[in-house]
């Protein structure tokens, strides 16, 4: 059951990976969008003709990763090791099979919106898993272990020194865009990483828990909490049900209180953040 497990997470990391690959080659590199770590610096480097995008992304990843093991150990996650080498082979063998010396369009402002999604959409589902693409997470990682250094300011001001830079190097124009995309790219990462983390929490008041409890229990596969409750208007006994889970299993319990007790008062609330058995750990 771990091996399937395992290699269902391996190979949702590998085709997040090819997502980010897309959208770095095709839409940020060939527009010279500078936002975003080491494939952000690549584009600068590009432009000097000494090395390409993709090569210089390979090799800054491995001695990232090299340095990463010799600093961090077995604290050093071999799920990053993985993305960071596969995006890297990724995007210098894209370099090659397709090599690009323009646009796809005359849009650059839709190509920049993919440029943000795709790799966003991916590195949030990376995330999610506790890995990463690496690059400069791996900076991140070290400073803090070793020093007391804001991890995120500093990563945010190294992307701000890169994307200024596109403004010497290409152009207002240019520059502008990268400017707009750094703003949006973590926004956009954060929304992807709530929308997947998203539960429905229930407090359900009823009468009768039991017939409620036993579909959640045997037929939802999880578990709830009754607290005897007393109506504030009617004097009546009632019971509280408190529940957490998925959107999917959330509408068939809605439906089944519809069905089964009509007269129950259910309070649904979203929330991305549930952490205990059958969600997330600390």
């Amino acid at each position: 059951m771990k091996t399937k497990s395992t290699f269902k997470t391996y190979f949702m990391l590998t085709l997040c990976i090819a997502m980010m690959a897309v959208g770095i080659y095709f839409f940020k590199f060939t527009n010279n969008f500078t936002f975003g770590g080491v494939t952000g610096l690549a584009v600068l480097i590009a432009k000097t003709g000494f090395i390409s995008a993709g090569d210089f992304t390979f090799a800054a990843n491995i001695l990232l990763l090299l340095i990463g093991f010799l600093f961090l150990g077995k604290g050093f996650g071999f799920k990053t090791a993985y993305c960071s080498i596969l995006l890297s082979v990724m995007l210098s063998a894209l370099e090659r099979i397709c090599p690009l010396s323009a646009p796809l369009t005359n849009e650059p402002l839709m190509e920049l919106i993919f440029a943000i999604a795709l790799p966003a959409f991916a590195s949030a589902f990376i995330f999610n898993v506790g890995a990463s693409s690496g690059g400069t997470d791996i900076i991140a990682m070290i400073l803090s272990k070793y020093s007391s250094v804001n991890i995120g300011k500093a990563l945010l001001l190294s992307d701000i020194s890169i994307t200024v830079a596109s403004f010497f190097v290409f152009g207002i124009e240019t520059g502008l865009y990268s400017a707009l995309g750094l703003t949006i790219r973590s926004v956009m990462v954060d929304s992807f990483i709530e929308s997947l983390n998203l539960s429905k929490y229930f407090n359900i008041v009823c009468n009768y828990p039991d017939p409620i409890c036993a579909f959640i229990n045997h037929t939802l596969h999880k578990s709830a909490t009754i607290c005897k409750a007393k109506g504030a208007f009617s004097g009546q006994d009632k019971y509280i049900i408190f529940t957490a889970m998925t959107r999917y299993q959330a509408i068939k319990l809605r439906n089944f209180i519809k069905e089964k007790e009509p007269e129950a008062f259910i309070l649904i609330s979203n929330t991305s953040e549930i952490i205990g058995k059958g969600f997330h750990s600390i």
